[in-house]
């Protein structure tokens, strides 16, 4: 009996077993055997696979504290992904399951859906896509449940993340209308809620209506059950509080992230003590306390990884009180403990090398921007601004080089035999220090390194000791390695003097009082860096030779005096930019009257000069202004600088006498072709204005008229004289840039093969003595032509040399036919009969850039 009953009960079972597993009979078994199976089987770890992927999306994410955040954790990457494949394999998985739940458990019977739980399927297939970065498959799944499931318990859900994809899509105008009256005609739940506010307020921002979605994102951050939502989304209203101006509503909302403390991640912790720290009233408030604050938050042992940032805010807020030298402290300290901020690292940088500008620091302003820009985004807004900076210090960064080189070797030269080798002993007496400790330290390093491998060894058979015997072995102070050297680096004479030498080598010789780093008051001593540079191409005898040294300095009178006109050049530039471009009117009076103390060239004196006048009217100082106008007035009475001084109402800097407008009728002249003139004039106003920003200009137009009188290689030495002595200028810049691309370029001068030609030109020549037959002649050749409908010409009068004009036809389409023509017109009504010659276009670009025609006459 009971084994027939127990047969029973087990036929019985698999009976049902096996009726349950069919998809195509809505019966209560059924529906429940496959709703079972897909809860809590398949979409059970299809939503394990996706909260997986989803963690590992949200630490791959990057905030930027810097700028407003999205209100999503997710960098969304332009790498392009092919159908079929997935950027991460738990979402692959989570979308393998739900499309398993949906061909395994579906129970689609005459288009209706039994199993209540395919719908959670197509959301998690939705949601995997949305998280692997295919929004339009991600959107397909979510319509389809609210084409397939209208009644599904999950339909507000399915409606949220439609939205969230077409957000994605920049479908942002569809995306708030739909959520709007999502709002309007549905109660939602509080995570729902929250998730549909807080896309409705990332579709406000993106539209730019920040006011519209704050006032959402309030609701998000209040209906969130997610405790990392809810700090992200106070952190936002606090900035879009800040960004109205609200700074007490952004101090709540900041508190309101720093009051969960623990229970979130504490990049939103520390930021948000960094954004509210950022509304202090500096005027108001407790400067002391506060201090304390930002103090507390340094200290803070589990603050180290954000070190970086807390820095950068001390030392924002020293500079804002004026303690300069401890805000440089503090901007250093943040860059050496940045962990690859790139913005932070920016920002450091580019605070720095403002503050070095404003120090008239320029050298090392620009080294600063320079760093300034490896960390910004190329050709972005912010790295244009900087680099338009870095360029302006170009020209005070080259000519301060020259200054202070040759500055220093001038000293050097005015130096007695006595003093010369009483300084260069002294400076090899520091060499030989520096090598010494350079040798310790190099000896040091190595007994470190011999005995922290001996403290291994020891370790190990210290633990084969303790293993053996069962006791523990502790090392005790006085052990290895406690015969290092412990002395304070100010007791060790060998390391101070290596500092001085090093603070020589990025500094010079600076004299010990306030505000020592100011270019203007630097010390007595001497630029060491050409020293530097002979040293260290120096044999290891004459290294720590002072005659060797001594042997260096010039003594060829003409390479002295080259130094000196170079010095005096770079003093007048710097002059003429501190005052022009940085309006730094106390460093190019310097400048000037210490350009006017070194006897300078005659073309210099007048122009600073006057430069000085106008510095002196701008620092007040009003009996030297009158000195130096009266000085100008009366030492240079037909100048132009005198008249403008005796008549500065009439603006004679724009007459005719003006660089201006001198270059612009030079200007016409060249376009009139007017080679030789243009030339000669502008060698004279180059000399007459040596020193002011048009003379580069004038240099181009010579360049250019040389190389249309005399051809290719006239035009190259031009260039690249002018590549060579204005290398810092505009027109510098554009001829360095010619040398390299054109040049090249027009160096051929190769003739082409009339067969390959398309164009076609007549060339009549007209000797120097025939000058004033051309016009006549263009007037025949031109009605000539007229009258020749089938062919589109041209005529112009083409200058070639100092000796020869060519009146040329153009547009004509083989070389026989240049020929033919030119014959043709000899048996015309006006008699165009002169000799010619018949060139194709490109053969006579050549021609007329090399001079050679003679050449391509005989390859005829």
């Amino acid at each position: 009996m009971n084994t027939s009953f127990k047969v029973l009960i087990s036929v019985f079972c698999v009976t049902m077993l096996i009726t349950s597993c069919s998809r195509k009979k809505d019966t209560f078994v059924n529906r429940n055997f496959h709703a079972l199976g897909t809860k809590y089987n398949i979409l059970y770890n299809g939503n394990i696979a996706l909260e997986k992927g989803r963690e590992t999306v949200d630490n791959a994410a990057t905030d930027n504290y810097w700028e407003l955040l999205p209100i999503e954790r997710m960098q969304v990457s332009e790498e392009i992904i092919l159908p079929g494949q997935s950027k991460n394999q738990d979402f692959e998985r989570a979308e393998e399951k739900a499309i398993k739940a949906v061909q395994k458990h579906g129970m689609n019977i005459k288009g209706k859906e039994y199993n209540p739980q395919i719908d959670e399927a197509y959301l998690l297939l939705g949601q995997a896509r949305y998280f692997d970065q295919r929004f339009i498959p991600a959107l397909e799944a979510f319509n389809y449940i609210l084409y397939k499931y209208p009644a599904s318990d999950k339909i507000n859900t399915a409606k949220v993340w439609r939205e969230k994809a077409n957000i994605r899509l920049e479908n942002n105008e569809l995306a708030i209308k739909n959520l709007k009256r999502l709002l309007e005609q549905e109660e939602l739940e509080d995570q729902d809620l929250a998730d549909a506010t807080s896309i409705l307020a990332q579709g406000y921002i993106n539209i730019k209506a920040k006011d519209s979605a704050l006032t959402q994102l309030v609701i998000a951050a209040e209906y969130t059950k997610k405790n990392k939502e809810k700090a992200r989304f106070n952190y936002i209203v606090g900035q879009l509080y800040n960004e109205f101006g609200k700074k007490d509503s952004a101090n709540l909302a900041f508190d309101n992230v720093i009051d969960m403390h623990r229970k979130i991640p504490r990049p939103y912790y520390i930021n948000a003590h960094l954004a509210k720290s950022n509304n202090f009233d500096m005027e108001n408030g407790n400067q002391i306390e506060f201090l304390e604050y930002l103090t507390d938050l340094e200290e803070d042992r589990e603050n180290r990884p954000y070190l970086d940032k807390i820095y950068y805010r001390i030392a924002e807020f020293h500079r804002a009180n004026e303690r300069d030298s401890m805000a440089m402290a503090y901007y250093n300290k943040s860059l050496r403990t940045n962990l690859g901020d790139k913005e932070l690292k920016s920002r450091d940088y580019a605070t720095l090398g403002d503050m070095n500008f404003d120090d008239a620091e320029y050298k090392v302003a620009g080294a600063y921007y320079d760093s300034t820009m490896m960390n910004m985004k190329l050709n972005s807004k912010p790295y244009r601004v900087v680099l338009r900076k870095r360029e302006n210090l170009e020209d005070v960064i080259y000519y301060e080089a020259i200054a202070q080189a040759n500055d220093s070797i001038l000293r050097l030269v005015d130096f007695s035999e006595a003093e010369r080798l009483s300084y260069f002993t002294t400076y090899t007496e520091e060499l030989k220090v520096i090598a010494e400790a350079e040798k310790e330290k190099a000896e040091a390093d190595e007994r470190r390194k011999a005995a922290s491998s001996g403290l291994k060894t020891n370790e190990n058979n210290l633990k084969g000791v303790s293993a053996s015997s069962g006791k523990s072995v502790r090392a005790t102070p006085g052990g290895i390695g406690s015969n290092q050297e412990t002395e304070f680096y100010f007791y060790n004479t060998t390391t101070v003097a290596y500092g001085k030498s090093e603070f020589i080598k990025v500094w010079g010789d600076r004299e010990l009082k306030d505000n020592w780093r100011l270019s203007d008051i630097k010390g007595k001593g001497f630029n060491t860096a050409q020293t530097i540079d002979v040293a260290a191409n120096a044999s290891e005898d004459e290294r720590f030779d002072p005659e060797f040294y001594i042997s260096k300095i010039p003594t060829d009178q003409k390479v002295i005096d080259s130094l000196a006109k170079d010095r005096n050049y770079a003093y007048y530039q710097l002059g003429t930019i501190y005052k022009e471009k940085f309006k730094e009117y106390q460093l190019a009076k310097t400048k000037l009257e210490t350009l006017l103390q070194n006897n300078p060239e005659d073309r210099l004196i007048l122009p600073s000069k006057y430069n000085l006048y106008k510095i002196y009217i701008e620092l007040g100082l009003s009996s030297k202004a009158a000195a130096m106008k009266d000085e100008i007035v009366n030492s240079y009475p037909d100048s132009r600088y005198a008249k403008i001084l005796l008549n500065p109402k009439s603006e004679f800097a724009q007459d005719e006498n003006s660089p201006e407008t001198l270059y612009a009728n030079l200007f016409k002249q060249f376009g009139e072709q007017q080679y030789v003139e243009v030339v000669a004039k502008a060698e004279q106003y180059i000399t007459q204005f040596e020193g002011d920003p048009l003379v580069p200009k004038f240099e181009i137009l010579k360049a250019s008229a040389n190389g249309r009188l005399s051809g290719f290689e006239a035009y190259k030495k031009g260039v690249n004289y002018i590549a060579l002595t204005y290398p810092n200028s505009e027109e510098g810049k554009k001829a360095k840039e010619i040398l390299e691309t054109v040049i090249p370029v027009l160096a051929n001068k190769e003739f082409k093969s009339d067969d390959t030609g398309t164009r076609f030109n007549v060339l009549y020549p007209f000797n120097t003595d025939e000058n004033d037959q051309i016009k006549e002649f263009v007037e025949k050749l031109e009605n000539a032509i007229s009258k020749i409908n089938y062919f589109n010409l041209s005529t112009s009068v083409d200058f070639y040399d100092e000796n020869t004009t060519f009146v040329v036809v153009h547009g004509l389409k083989s070389i026989q036919g240049s020929a033919g023509f030119a014959e043709i017109l000899k048996e015309t009504k006006d008699k165009i009969d002169r000799n010619f010659y018949s060139i194709s276009s490109p053969n006579y670009e050549i021609v007329q850039r090399h001079k050679n025609l003679n050449e391509y006459l005989e390859s005829q």
